[in-house]
């Protein structure tokens, strides 16, 4: 097969759903509440149109429910199109749903035969990579047990290994990545980048940009059904970006126009240690609380994820129980692999000394932050000046780059080049 030969054709497909209301679940209730079975019919996909060449990545993005995850599912033939066509050459491996096709009660070692075998695989064939897909997973003293003893990221670590250890020509990725510990993230970056360079076809559908950014050679953006770009992934998802901050500011006017006057806010006690969900560790003594934390673009965008260059503005809020003196305010940037990218504070900075006595909020604005693409995770605290943690708030907040650039690493130096 030619490197520029189409591998995956997919010809004005089509797709819809039929939802129900409030379907009943027993023979009874339906007979008593025949109303309760109507249904509306929801189109998904409303004609889709694309090919990929052998040796290509494609990154599919979009918000929930614009259809991504339908066009995968189409493409390893778990549905198919009400209308259209999709032509697949050569041997698909898939990771769709996690564990989907193991047997709770198998072990690890038969669960690897058998979904080898799903995918095409003889015995003799599973044989000769059976120990590289335990190497991989990183599941020796587990291999023997039933899966049904497994955690999470254990069913992904073996699906994982299973999927890309059939010499598959397509590789089809839906969010698995999301899934597992940083490490083992990273080694299926590299494991994708490698099994790539060898010729294979990978389709992954990703809300990261910066995953899509860093595998993929195109982006498909689909929106309400239908394909809105099609490109180079940093063209595409930055008009991405651009039209999701735009249409999240519009609906924040609107809801606002539309909503009744506040009531009057009620005296609240701090928050408890889990009222905070984005936090996932903290500690201290509880003389304040962080309560919130918000990110902003240099305009004043609510957002999440910015470009390489870009300013961000950060605001705390939070409430005080006990008045702090000498109060200090820090800031930590974390890669996926726990590296520490950056990290500040306001005695670092040299800011006068100040006292938090009531509820109020802070800001630190972050000048041209010159990371690169990729996801990141970041720590929050309040501490007295002489150390001690008042509320420390680990992995409290994530954040994402992407960028129009293709240096690699963590970070961006400007430099200059003469030749």
């Amino acid at each position: 097969m030619e490197q520029n030969e189409s591998v995956i054709i997919v010809n004005d497909i089509t797709k819809s759903f039929k939802v129900y209301l409030d379907k009943g679940s027993q023979l009874k209730e339906r007979l008593l509440f025949r109303k309760r079975s109507r249904y509306e019919e929801r189109k998904v996909l409303k004609g889709v149109s694309f090919t990929v060449k052998k040796g290509e990545a494609v990154g599919l993005i979009g918000r929930n429910g614009c259809g991504k995850s339908t066009t995968l599912k189409l493409l390893t033939r778990i549905m198919y199109p009400d209308s259209g066509s999709i032509t697949m050459n050569g041997r698909v491996s898939s990771l769709i749903e996690l564990g989907a096709g193991f047997h709770p009660d198998m072990s690890g070692r038969e669960n690897i035969y058998t979904n080898a075998a799903i995918f095409g695989l003889t015995k003799k064939e599973i044989d000769a990579r059976l120990d590289d897909i335990v190497e991989f997973s990183e599941l020796h003293d587990f291999i023997d047990n039933p899966v049904r003893t497994y955690s999470s990221g254990m069913y992904m670590r073996l699906a994982f290994s299973v999927a890309i250890n059939v010499d598959a020509d397509i590789l089809l990725i839906d969010e698995i990545l999301a899934v597992g510990d940083a490490n083992f993230q990273a080694k299926c970056f590299a494991k994708l980048k490698e099994i790539k360079a060898q010729g294979t076809t990978i389709v992954i559908v990703s809300h990261s940009l910066g995953q899509i950014e860093q595998i993929c050679d195109r982006s498909i953006w689909i929106y309400d059904g239908l394909i809105r770009a099609d490109g180079a992934p940093k063209e595409v998802d930055l008009e991405y970006l651009d039209f999701m901050s735009r249409e999240m500011q519009n609906g924040k006017t609107a809801a606002k126009a539309e909503d009744p006057p506040p009531e009057p806010e009620k005296a609240e006690a701090p928050p408890s240690e889990t009222e905070n969900a984005d936090v996932k560790k903290r500690w201290g003594n509880g003389m304040a609380r962080i309560t919130k934390i918000t990110s902003y673009s240099a305009d004043g965008k609510e957002q999440t994820v910015f470009r390489t260059g870009e300013s961000i503005r950060f605001r705390l809020d939070y409430t005080v129980k006990e008045k702090v003196s000498d109060a200090v305010l820090g800031i930590g940037i974390f890669d996926m692999n726990g590296i520490q990218c950056y990290g500040t504070n306001t005695r670092i900075d040299r800011l006068a000394e100040f006292e938090l006595t009531e509820d109020g909020s802070a800001e630190i604005v972050l000048e041209e932050v010159m990371l690169l693409p990729g996801e990141y995770q970041l720590d929050f605290a309040i501490e007295t000046g002489d150390g001690i943690p008042v509320d420390y708030c680990r992995q409290a907040y994530r954040m994402e780059m992407i960028s129009n650039t293709g240096d690699v690493g963590l970070s961006r130096i400007k430099h200059k080049w003469s030749v």
